[in-house]
Formats: structure tokens, sequence, C-alpha cells
């Protein structure tokens, strides 16, 4: 079974969602795991546009990096520049480390509409990541 960390800066939003797409793309291949390099909660947004697309993450929480102190590491995904940049190191020397920096759909201000197209914008560009993520790390 292979060990998943999924980091994001606040493990609130990007990382949650990530995290619940992954567990819901793989059928036992992987632990998958969130943290963020600080912990904000879980992102309201995030919960609800999940919801939306049938995943539930309103049990997942808010963990911090040092939380998995430990863990041997198969691969690590930051989702946001800031963690990747800011991450304390974490030792992995087999982790495969990969990087895409989704925007943080959390501080688009304006209307509900507005907020909402933006985590619907992430929350889609998310899945397909993870979608490809599984199909071509995890299944081969």
């Amino acid at each position: 079974m292979k060990n998943v960390l999924v980091l994001c800066t606040g493990n609130s939003c990007r990382s949650q969602m990530a995290h619940g797409y992954l567990n819901h793309f793989q059928d036992a291949l992987a632990n998958v795991y969130s943290a963020g390099i600080e912990t904000h909660g879980l992102n309201p947004g995030a919960v609800s546009i999940m919801k939306e697309d049938g995943i539930d993450i309103s049990s997942h929480t808010s963990n911090h990096v040092d939380d998995y102190e430990g863990i041997a590491w198969d691969y690590i995904i930051t989702v946001c520049d800031h963690a990747k940049e800011n991450c304390p190191f974490i030792p992995a020397e087999d982790a495969e480390r990969i990087h895409h920096n989704f925007f943080d759909p959390s501080k688009v201000k304006g209307t509900s509409e507005e907020k909402h197209a933006a985590f619907l914008k992430a929350r889609n560009e998310i899945k397909e990541f993870c979608h490809d993520f599984v199909k071509e790390e995890l299944l081969n």
C-alpha cells in the first residue's frame, strides 16, 4: 500500500479537495493524507463544492505536516507554490515529489455566484489532476 501526502498552506481547501478525489478515484491502492504547513480548519466552500460532486469531506480534519512524522511517503504532492517553497523538510528520500499550483478559490472576493464559480473551477482542475495521478501513478 502506497502512502500519499497532499500538502497545502493551511490544509483547508485545495489539499482537502485533492484528498477527497484521490480517495474517490482509487480503490485500496494508497493511504491518502492531507496536511498543511499551518492549519486553518476546513473551508466551508470546499466542503460544499465537493458535496455538489457527491464527495463528502465534511469529516476531514485540518492537520499539520508534523502530525505525520515517521510515515514512509511514496508521493508528496504540493498543491500550492507557498507550501512548496515554505514546507519544512520532510525526510522522504524515496518519495516522488509532484507539484501543481492550483489557484486558491478561498481568496476570491465578490458575489456568492463569483465565489461559487471560483470553487467550481478549482474543484474541476483538482479533480482532473487527481484522476490523472491515480491512472498514471497508482494504477501502473
